[in-house]
């Protein structure tokens, strides 16, 4: 019998081969939850990209991976931009698991970066609408559910190092991951009393598909000599010797949701091999 044994887990933005909600959706299905990986399925505009998003047929081959490992999966294509989408999502996944207990906030645009200048109105909107109201709208969505239920949940949003200091040409993306350290805060006061918790986790960089896309812009950005010559000035300066591996921020959401991390709530964890001290 694993932790999530009998609970359901719904993981935003999972659709991506090597990104952070693949291996969120693996532990915790590995330890037993059902899990719904989620993403948009299909570029809908300038902001979701063909090569940023999550298709169709790549969730569904994730979730294939993880019913043939004896795990249980489904899919739900859904833009976290749009409230009905969201909550539709939260309903479908009681209706085929048959409970709501974990939902993960891990949908985000990570990939508009450019000098303060140079950024328009529409990419930090867009930036926004998905890293923080996609986020509220989850968040939303999974406490009515779970209030109803009557026993509980865990929710948990990936912000990021973002969070909690600022970066060069990121402007709309640190202010959203600040953000979520806001919502989590107050909404964690209020949901107390259903018995649902609410926290973010804070990765600093890891090398997913998004991550090396960053990987080759700071590189530029910065004068590095090299990729190779960006990481290892960045493994240098981290405590632990290396930037995060995705499995580091699995494990780290696996604690929150689980038993162990009951009286553990409004907190932003820090996942940054001592990179992020605060």
């Amino acid at each position: 019998m694993g932790r999530f044994t009998g609970k359901t887990a719904v993981i935003t933005g999972s659709g991506r081969r090597k990104g952070l909600g693949e291996a969120i959706a693996r532990r915790l299905a590995e330890e037993g939850a059902a899990v719904v990986i989620s993403d948009i399925g299909a570029s809908k505009d300038a902001a979701t990209p063909g090569a940023m998003i999550g298709a169709t047929e790549e969730m569904e081959a994730i979730a294939a991976d993880i019913r043939a490992a004896g795990g249980q999966a489904s899919t739900c294509v859904c833009d976290v931009r749009d409230w009905a989408q969201v909550r539709a999502m939260a309903d479908q996944a009681v209706a085929t698991h048959g409970s709501l207990d974990i939902w993960v906030n891990n949908a985000g645009i990570g990939y508009i970066m450019k000098p303060l200048l140079e950024v328009s109105p529409d990419e930090w909107q867009a930036v926004i609408d998905v890293n923080l109201t996609g986020a509220f709208f989850g968040l939303k969505a999974a406490a009515e559910v779970m209030a109803a239920q009557g026993k509980g949940g865990r929710i948990v949003n990936i912000a990021s190092q973002a969070a909690k200091s600022g970066f060069p040409h990121a402007q709309a993306y640190t202010a959203s991951k600040h953000g979520l350290v806001g919502l989590t805060r107050s909404a964690a006061i209020e949901l107390g009393a259903y018995g649902i918790t609410v926290n973010n986790v804070c990765p600093n960089h890891v090398t997913t598909g998004l991550g090396a896309w960053q990987n080759e812009y700071f590189a530029k950005v910065t004068g590095a000599a090299s990729v190779d010559d960006y990481l290892q000035k960045m493994a240098a300066r981290i405590p632990l010797g290396r930037p995060g591996l995705p499995e580091d921020t699995a494990k780290a959401v696996a604690f929150l949701c689980s038993d162990e991390a009951a009286y553990i709530t409004a907190e932003s964890m820090n996942v940054s091999g001592g990179e992020e001290p605060h």
